[in-house]
C-alpha cells in the first residue's frame, strides 16, 4: 500500500493510491491520519483500505507533498552503515549514535531547498521509519510490527555548524532543509530488512548507493532502543543513517551549490527531486553568533 499526503484543487489531504490513481482518505494528512488510527484501535492497513473504498473519492490531480507534516518527533540515526563509518575514521558503534531534529526542518518531495549562503551544505540520503503504534520499552519483535510503513528523507546537513561542537544540533535543524517523501509504503510491499538501495545523485550524478542489508542497527534494532528512553507515537519518523559518499569525506571536499538538482531514492518506494537555491544568511553571524 502507498500512502501520501496529496494537495488537490479542492485542499489537502491523506491518499491511498489505487489502481487508478488517488483516492481519498478520512483526515487531512498522514500525520492525522495515524494519530486517528491510534484512537480507533491502532494502525490497521486493511481498515485503512476500507475508508478508501467507503469515501469511494477519486483526486485527478493529486500531487504527493510533504507526507508528514507533524511528526511529534523526528528521531535520526548516525554512522550506522560501515561504509560510511570507514570515511569518517571511526570505530563500528556499540549503540546508535543518535539526534533529534524537529518538524520545522521537514520539507515536500518536489520543494526546492532555500539554504543559506556560505554555508557547507552536505547530501545525506536516507531511508525512514514511520511508526504507526506506540512504543515503550518495546522489544525488536514488538517495534517490527508497530512500522507502519517507510519513506525517502534527506537528512541535509550543515558540516561548518555541525562540527562547531561535539553536538550535533545545530548543523542539523535548520528549517526546512530534509525532505521527506514522497510516499510512505506499507511493510507488505517494501523490506529494508532483506536489503534495498538507498541513492542519492547531485545533477544526475551519482554520489551514494547502499543496500539496507548492511545497516548496523536495522529499522527495529533503532525502534526498540529509541523506545527504551522515549516514547515513540503514531506519525513519529526515525532517520536510519546515510551511506558513505558524502560531500565532506571526499578529497577535495565537496558541498552543494546554487542550482543543484539533489535527487534522493529509496528502491521500491520513490525518488526525492530537490533544486537548492542559496540565499543570503543575514539573520545570525556565522563567527560570533549572539556576540559571543
Amino acid at each position: 500500500m502507498r500512502l501520501a499526503t496529496v494537495t488537490t484543487p479542492g485542499g489537502t489531504t491523506a491518499a491511498l493510491l489505487g489502481e487508478h490513481g488517488w483516492r481519498a482518505l478520512p483526515a487531512p494528512d498522514l500525520s492525522a491520519l495515524l494519530a486517528a488510527a491510534e484512537a480507533d484501535g491502532g494502525w490497521d492497513p486493511a481498515r485503512v483500505a476500507a475508508q478508501a473504498d467507503e469515501l469511494d473519492r477519486d483526486l485527478p490531480g493529486a500531487v504527493p507533498v510533504l507526507a508528514l507534516p507533524r511528526p511529534g518527533k523526528v528521531i535520526c540515526c548516525g554512522l550506522n552503515y560501515g561504509e560510511h563509518i570507514q570515511e569518517t575514521g571511526r570505530d563500528l558503534p556499540t549503540h546508535p549514535t543518535l539526534f533529534a531534529k524537529f518538524a520545522d526542518t521537514l520539507t515536500g518531495p518536489d520543494d526546492d531547498l532555500a539554504l543559506a549562503d556560505g554555508v557547507q551544505w552536505d547530501w545525506e540520503a536516507e531511508l525512514a521509519v514511520v511508526v504507526g503504534r506506540t512504543l515503550r520499552r518495546a522489544g525488536r519483535d514488538e517495534a517490527r510490527a508497530a512500522i507502519a510503513g517507510y519513506t525517502v528523507a534527506n537528512d541535509l546537513s550543515a558540516r561548518d555548524w555541525q562540527y562547531r561542537t561535539l553536538q550535533w544540533l545545530q548543523g542539523k535543524a535548520w528549517d526546512a532543509t530534509t525532505p521527506v517523501g514522497p510516499v510512505v509504503v506499507t511493510p507488505d510491499e517494501v523490506d529494508p530488512f532483506a536489503g534495498v538501495d538507498v541513492v542519492c545523485r547531485v545533477n544526475g550524478e551519482e554520489v551514494q548507493r547502499d543496500s539496507t542489508r548492511t545497516l548496523v542497527f536495522d529499522c527495529a534494532d533503532l525502534l526498540a532502543y529509541v523506545s527504551t528512553f522515549a516514547t515513540l507515537r503514531p506519525g513519529d519518523l526515525v532517520l536510519t543513517g546515510t551511506p558513505g559518499g558524502v560531500g565532506v569525506a571526499r578529497d577535495p571536499k565537496r558541498f552543494l551549490a546554487d542550482g543543484d538538482v539533489l535527487e534522493t531514492e529509496v528502491a521500491g518506494i520513490g525518488t526525492l527531486r530537490n533544486t537548492v537555491r542559496l540565499t543570503p544568511l543575514t539573520t545570525l553571524s556565522q563567527e560570533h553568533p549572539h556576540g559571543a
